[in-house]
């Protein structure tokens, strides 16, 4: 791997750290799932109906969301929120835990990018959703 930036340092989410949760906001992020989305299930059907046949979940770099080796194309159907879509703005709205949530998700951007080069490095193309 080639990426040169320093790794951003995300601090650990615990009331040692200074950071505190309520138990509703604790199940809410909970409930958070992490694969089958709704996004994804509308993308993979819609695909299938079309006749494109993929992989889930592969072991390449990234763990892609759906893999088509056939074509060396991998496609990661992300949420906005986590992987700082229009992160510029956004980030002025963050209120609480503004020291862990900025560079957990900036960390999770630089990841993506790391992930993206390391992917065109073996030849794959890569689309994030």
């Amino acid at each position: 791997m080639s990426y040169e930036d320093n790794k951003i340092k995300v601090p650990r989410f615990n009331e040692a750290s200074g950071f505190y949760t309520t138990k509703k906001r604790s199940g809410i992020m909970s409930k958070i799932k992490g694969k089958n989305t709704k996004p994804e299930l509308i993308f993979r059907k819609a695909l299938w109906q079309k006749g494109i046949r993929y992989r889930l979940k592969s072991s390449l770099p990234g763990k892609p969301d759906i893999s088509i080796k056939k074509h060396k194309l991998v496609i990661f159907i992300d949420g906005e929120f986590w992987h700082g879509y229009n992160w510029n703005e956004r980030k002025q709205t963050i209120k609480n835990n503004r020291r862990f949530w900025i560079p957990k998700i900036e960390r999770n951007m630089q990841r993506d990018a790391e992930v993206n080069q390391t992917l065109k490095d073996l030849g794959f193309t890569v689309f994030r959703f």
